[in-house]
């Protein structure tokens, strides 16, 4: 277990949570039919990211976080499918799905190397050094697309 509320200081908290802005931005344009549908699911998926990595910090055992650590990587791939879906149907443009797909990447980049610090039982400034240089390359491919 880290301290409480020092999953906070994590890097993949945090970026999880600027995906959850993201995304919520991105559904106030869908159509009002979605609102109990698509958009419903979306929040919810998106939200469980940054919430699972926050309890599996506070749990005490390496399996314990690993689970939680595992579940926000299941709810990063169902925002990546959902978002997918949204850009087939029109509500959401290829750009912005391009940009949700580059957070999505970075992310799931960090979530696995938060698992595999886990893992191998090391502590908490490898988990950082891993996020940081994930959070880096999804700024830089941002930076990239951003410049095209």
């Amino acid at each position: 277990m880290i301290g409480k509320s020092s999953y906070k200081n994590l890097r993949v908290y945090r970026a999880s949570k600027e995906l959850v802005i993201q995304v919520y931005a991105l559904v106030r344009k869908f159509p009002h039919e979605e609102q109990y549908a698509l958009c419903d699911q979306l929040r919810r998926a998106v939200i469980s990211i940054p919430s699972n990595i926050a309890e599996g910090m506070g749990r005490v055992s390496h399996k314990e976080q690993i689970h939680f650590i595992e579940i926000a990587f299941g709810s990063l791939m169902e925002v990546e499918s959902q978002m997918d879906v949204a850009c087939d149907l029109g509500y959401i443009t290829p750009q912005e799905l391009e940009l949700i797909d580059m957070q999505v990447d970075g992310l799931a980049a960090m979530l696995s190397g938060l698992r595999n610090v886990r893992m191998n039982g090391n502590g908490e400034r490898n988990a950082s050094s891993t996020a940081e240089r994930s959070t880096t390359t999804t700024k830089r491919a941002a930076q990239s697309t951003a410049n095209r």
